[in-house]
């Protein structure tokens, strides 16, 4: 089982996840409105908010975890639905899940996503 981060564009989501939700037994998807900055600091960019003297960019976190197989699907589609060519289309990082424990059933391991 490995989880799949991706961090994109706000106006990217849609298209990310209408593809996603096209691939057969995905196990679910969780969203996240975020904010942050990649290595210029978020100066050059118009869609930046200042806190204090910090500039952000507005991100979305799209985070699924899934069985090997599906990493190769999931990642294929959030890379070419939110991809625009330009500075700032996000990152994708996939981590290793040692277990899943569904709260209510108390189901363990693959099952249980």
């Amino acid at each position: 089982m490995k989880e799949i981060k991706a961090i994109i564009r706000p106006i990217k989501l849609l298209d990310v996840v209408t593809e996603l939700q096209k691939i057969e037994n995905l196990p679910g998807v969780t969203i996240s409105e975020i904010r942050g900055f990649g290595k210029s600091k978020a100066k050059e960019t118009k869609e930046k908010i200042v806190d204090g003297l910090i500039a952000y960019v507005q991100k979305v976190k799209i985070e699924v975890v899934v069985p090997d197989e599906m990493i190769e699907a999931v990642v294929n589609t959030i890379q070419s639905c939110a991809h625009t060519g330009n500075p700032g289309d996000g990152k994708i990082f996939i981590c290793p899940v040692d277990d899943v424990i569904k709260i209510r059933t108390n189901e363990k391991g693959i099952g249980a996503i």
